[in-house]
């Protein structure tokens, strides 16, 4: 069992959630001031993806991850920051021409994902290792455009963390770390019970986690009522712990939660099992993470 647990907190994500819950931020200040809430009440990480503002839809906008940026470190609280770096991978084939795509079709090339990671130097951003399907639609991640984007990426100085949907991703993030385009020890999130990848249950995770890389940190999530479950689960198993809005929105059975109250049902358990949440600054050790905030404002 892991007992001083890094304790990641997912704040708004990018999907339809914003009609199904209040306390889902938007906004840019909603989001940072989301984070915050979450990082006072245990949360060591925050990981952020910006909305439109007018429609709640999902956006790549790198003013729009500045701004929540700029709002959390100008803030006195402290939270290791997680920019998504896998926007504009949803493909959809087009009726009339299946070869192209239609309607909700969004896609980015590897240096338009990378765009805000370049400009904010974050400690960390995500590597979505490998395509999917994801719902309904085609998630679009393949391997010339994971190469090029783990470059850039290196490149920047930020640590990427290896988001593994399913098996075969695992083994392409291990393809990645032995062409040395990941360095130090490598950091990765097993994403668990997303239609259509890997199960949240017990068996896919330990699967998952005995074939990491022996200096691999590790987290996994589970998605809806599975969330706590799998928290659990995973720091049972010695690894780290992920929850938030991207991922669940009740506290309870019927009751709608904020992330602040997600992170401290969370680390209450932890608690209970004698573990304890890792501080930012613990986490920036261990990791092996630059803070280029602490040396000034981010370049362009």
């Amino acid at each position: 069992m892991n007992q001083n647990v890094i304790v990641t907190c997912a704040v708004t994500g990018a999907g339809e959630t914003t009609q199904k819950s209040p306390h889902v931020p938007v906004t840019p200040k909603e989001i940072a001031e989301s984070a915050i809430e979450a990082a006072k009440a245990g949360a060591t990480i925050a990981h952020i993806h910006v909305r439109d503002p007018k429609t709640g839809g999902i956006s790549h906008d790198p003013e729009l991850f500045r701004e929540v940026v700029e709002r959390i470190r100008e803030s006195e609280t402290d939270v290791i920051l997680n920019l998504t770096a896998g926007g504009g991978g949803d493909w959809l084939p087009s009726n009339q021409d299946p070869a192209t795509g239609g309607p909700g079709t969004d896609i980015q090339l590897p240096a338009e994902r990378h765009e805000p990671i370049g400009k904010l130097l974050p400690e960390v951003c995500t590597l979505d290792c490998g395509s999917l399907n994801f719902g309904d639609k085609l998630y679009i991640s393949t391997t010339s455009w994971l190469r090029e984007q783990a470059k850039l990426i290196q490149q920047s100085g930020v640590k990427p963390e290896l988001e593994c949907f399913d098996t075969g991703h695992l083994r392409f993030a291990k393809q990645l770390i032995h062409e040395g385009l990941i360095d130090d020890d490598p950091m990765f999130q097993f994403c668990l019970g997303i239609p259509w990848g890997a199960e949240a249950d017990a068996e896919t995770m330990l699967y998952m986690k005995n074939s990491l890389p022996a200096n691999a940190h590790w987290s996994a999530f589970g998605i809806g009522r599975l969330q706590l479950p799998t928290a659990i689960q995973s720091m049972l198993l010695g690894g780290n712990v992920r929850v938030g809005l991207e991922d669940n929105l009740y506290v309870g059975k019927g009751i709608l939660g904020t992330n602040a109250q997600l992170v401290d049902k969370v680390v209450g358990i932890m608690g209970g099992l004698g573990a304890n949440p890792m501080t930012p600054a613990e986490a920036r050790k261990y990791l092996k993470l630059n803070n280029p905030f602490a040396k000034g404002v981010p370049h362009e």
